[in-house]
């Protein structure tokens, strides 16, 4: 059924056969605050504050002030769902992008005159363009700087090289036709930018919203997996077995995914930077991965918009970002991202990796490491400091033997009650380049912190000593068939 999924609509189509997947409201909802706020109890999950559910997706069919358009969010907001839409169990998706890298197929242009994505087209030189009146971006607590779009995929191409990225950031509508862009450190876009902005040129820049799952899971890798002039858009044709198709923007020389609901056309402008909160002035940003309110930024690039093209009776879609959408998102290519780095070091030891729903994704991976005879013994804390260079955000590793089943928190935490002694199986990695967004890495909260942004990486062993193991039997109960007993039993 998930080789039916290439676009939004059919992606929703088939979580709608699916019990308890996706979910309608017709009653009118406003998107300042009121939307995000509903979905936080629906199926928000993460590390949004409680209470909070993993839940199913949720489609308003009415939206305050924009009868042409609906909202959708949550659609990957369950690792369950993920699977489902990629065709996959989901303790392997790690390993399914990871073959997906391996294998890429590069996007083409699309050949078809009625493209889906350009079915209407709004240009910025008419009278009355304004994207606060006509898009429904949602603005996620009443603190927001603004109305925030927060699934657009913005894509545009090195000015020297040609080569494309694709990435998500978090946009801020600023004025009828302006957009403020956030760059963490080391973004391949901001790389782009910045080499347009030397020579005092714009960047075109298009931002896709409402696409293929598998467009979204593949744009989330990161370096070194995918090194500047990688194209990650390649990952999904990977993933669906067939080429992400590209439209010719209209007002701008760039490429937009040609299925997208919605479309944003652009320039990023030279010299120029934006207050992100300077029409609330609340200081606060979003709610952001880590589950805290992002600071808002004092000067960051604007997106001048040329133009806005969508589908007949769009959708729009939307995350939480402090929701379990940004763990799947996020973390699934970083697994996937350390399976890979670790199997070229030493084939065959790491069996699977979860990067930890309460690390939003990004900030904890928890790695199931087999020790096959006594030279394995340390091999596992070396697998956890390749971790690290796989993914330079990463803060926490926890390593645990492969008895335990590291998609429940409870048996990782069991494996740390029994198989760990503090002073012998902590290893610390201070003064070591993590995330800004985590509001602890702050001179203020330790004197060993240097900057913001600067952290203490650590490693928790939890595996039991090789020459040990005999000792650490897990409970052998008799393996029996439930369904003679229980016959729906799952």
């Amino acid at each position: 059924m998930a080789n039916s999924v290439h676009d939004l609509r059919s992606a929703l189509a088939l979580l709608a056969e699916l019990p308890g997947e996706l979910v309608e409201s017709d009653t009118e909802v406003d998107p300042h605050a009121e939307l995000s706020g509903v979905y936080r109890y629906v199926g928000a999950g993460g590390t949004t504050r409680r209470p909070t559910r993993e839940g199913p997706a949720m489609l308003f069919n009415k939206v305050k002030g924009f009868d042409d358009f609906r909202v959708v969010t949550g659609v990957l907001a369950s690792r369950r769902r993920v699977g489902q839409l990629l065709g996959c169990h989901p303790a392997r998706l790690g390993h399914l992008l990871m073959d997906s890298v391996k294998k890429p197929i590069s996007p083409v242009k699309t050949s078809r005159t009625d493209i889906p994505c350009q079915e209407v087209v709004h240009l910025a030189s008419e009278r009355g363009f304004d994207l606060r009146t006509l898009l429904p971006a949602p603005t996620n607590t009443e603190e927001d700087a603004g109305p925030y779009f927060t699934m657009g995929l913005c894509y545009a191409s090195d000015p020297v090289t040609g080569q494309s990225d694709v990435t998500i950031h978090r946009l801020c509508i600023q004025g009828r036709d302006e957009l403020s862009m956030y760059f963490a450190p080391g973004r391949h876009l901001d790389v782009f930018r910045q080499k347009a902005e030397a020579a005092g040129n714009t960047l075109p820049i298009t931002i896709s919203i409402g696409v293929d799952p598998a467009i979204y899971m593949g744009a989330c890798f990161e370096p070194p997996t995918t090194p500047l002039g990688f194209d990650e858009l390649s990952i999904a044709g990977a993933l669906r077995g067939r080429a992400v198709e590209l439209a010719q923007a209209i007002s701008v020389d760039a490429r937009a995914i040609a299925h997208a609901e919605v479309v944003i056309e652009g320039e990023l402008v030279p010299n120029v930077r934006v207050r992100e909160d300077q029409n609330t002035n609340t200081g606060k940003a979003m709610p952001e991965f880590p589950g805290y309110t992002g600071m808002a930024n004092a000067a960051l690039p604007l997106i001048k918009v040329t133009a806005v093209t969508h589908r007949r009776q769009p959708i729009l879609q939307h995350t939480i970002g402090c929701s379990e959408e940004h763990v799947n998102m996020a973390g699934i290519p970083t697994e996937a991202s350390i399976l890979s780095m670790v199997e070229r070091a030493m084939p065959g030891r790491l069996l699977n990796v979860f990067a930890h729903s309460s690390g939003g994704g990004k900030f904890l991976a928890v790695m199931q490491f087999k020790k096959s005879d006594p030279m394995d013994e340390g091999r596992q804390r070396q697998a956890a400091l390749l971790a690290f260079s796989a993914f330079p955000e990463l803060k926490h590793v926890m390593l645990v033997d492969e008895d335990v089943d590291i998609f429940d928190s409870n048996d990782v935490l069991w494996a740390m009650q029994t198989r760990y002694q503090g002073d012998v199986d902590t290893l610390f990695i201070p003064g070591v380049r993590c995330h800004p967004l985590d509001p602890s890495q702050v001179p203020e909260f330790s004197p060993s912190i240097s900057g913001k942004g600067i952290s203490c990486k650590t490693i928790f062993d939890c595996t039991v000593p090789y020459a040990l193991k005999s000792h650490f039997q897990r409970c052998q109960f008799k393996e029996v068939d439930v369904k003679r007993f229980l016959p729906d039993f799952e």
